[in-house]
């Protein structure tokens, strides 16, 4: 997905929080944002935050619907990433993908599409007809600096590995949960699981102790580390725990496991390229306006798409500063 919006953020995009080397508990709220148009989708971003750049090599976190794609359709159109992976992960609808290494794949509830961006990919995402609902979340994965110009590629899982325990269900989008490995290709140590709760259920997930996790809540009555979260909120846990108690309140509850290694690298996250320094994504951003133009550049053409590229922003008067966390 793309960040459609036209004055990208960069402070947002550079969080200085620390990396809590302890467990904490922090609720991060998000903001909406509109994904471009009249009759935008309003999508809960919450990662970048002010208050966090990233949970392990996790980056970005768009959080959608429920929306009737009649009155609020997603039509993305082709747009470019350099630098990291997309993950598309569906709740209730369908949404079609398009890109320029030649890949067309209908994305539904319980399938993981993985595209990685590495040093240059388009792509488009359209909610089909056949979807009387649409609900998901994009996510994005900053890849590490010695995998950022690999080759573009896409894969599509759908069956994944479940981790279940009691009341609780975890599908393995990333990474391990217990004994319960993702197929998906990954470049730094990382885990994404879908974590379901029957009504009045839960359990405990084991965790590596040595990455920091969040958790997203995809739904109201989720009840993470003894206190409740509201849908679309973010609590982030930091480091230190090998173990998380997930209940589901008085009712069925969902949230998205998010965890990794603490990512110490500095990025420089601007519309939709994480990079390393204003010189970089100056470079790219101009690449892409040539393709735009209809020259042949990194970034391909997504074949089949019915309408044309989407034009990247202006680049704010000042430059772009990457961010660490320390």
């Amino acid at each position: 997905m793309s960040n459609l919006e036209r004055r990208p953020d960069e402070e947002l995009a550079g969080g200085l929080a620390t990396v809590s080397a302890e467990p904490v508990r922090r609720v991060l709220q998000p903001r909406e944002v509109p994904l471009g148009g009249p009759r935008a989708m309003l999508v809960r971003r919450t990662l970048p935050h002010r208050g966090l750049r990233s949970v392990g090599a996790w980056c970005f976190v768009d959080d959608y619907g429920p929306a009737d794609p009649a009155e609020s359709p997603m039509r993305v159109p082709p747009h470019p990433h350099t630098g990291l992976q997309t993950v598309t992960w569906l709740l209730d609808g369908e949404v079609l993908h398009q890109d320029s290494v030649g890949s067309s794949a209908l994305v539904r509830p319980g399938a993981l599409s993985l595209m990685t961006a590495g040093r240059g990919i388009s792509h488009a995402e359209t909610s089909t007809p056949s979807s009387p609902t649409l609900r998901g979340v994009q996510l994005w994965v900053a890849l590490p600096d010695e995998a950022r110009e690999t080759a573009p590629a896409f894969e599509h899982h759908d069956a994944l590995p479940v981790h279940e325990v009691g009341g609780l269900s975890a599908t393995v989008v990333l990474g391990r949960v217990g004994d319960a490995v993702s197929p998906a290709t990954t470049y730094s140590p990382i885990v994404g699981a879908d974590v379901q709760l029957a009504a009045g259920g839960g359990g405990e997930l084991p965790l590596e102790p040595s990455f920091e996790h969040a958790v997203l809540a995809l739904s109201d009555g989720l009840v993470v580390d003894g206190g409740e979260v509201s849908r679309g909120s973010l609590v982030y846990l930091g480091c230190g725990r090998d173990r998380l108690a997930l209940t589901g309140g008085g009712g069925a509850a969902r949230g998205l496991l998010l965890g990794g290694e603490p990512f110490d690298e500095e990025l420089l996250m601007w519309w939709n390229f994480v990079g390393r320094d204003h010189d970089e994504v100056e470079a790219v951003r101009d690449e892409w306006q040539r393709a735009v133009a209809g020259e042949e550049t990194r970034f391909g053409r997504v074949e089949g798409y019915d309408g044309g590229a989407l034009p990247a922003p202006a680049l704010p008067g000042v430059r772009l500063r990457p961010r660490g966390r320390p």
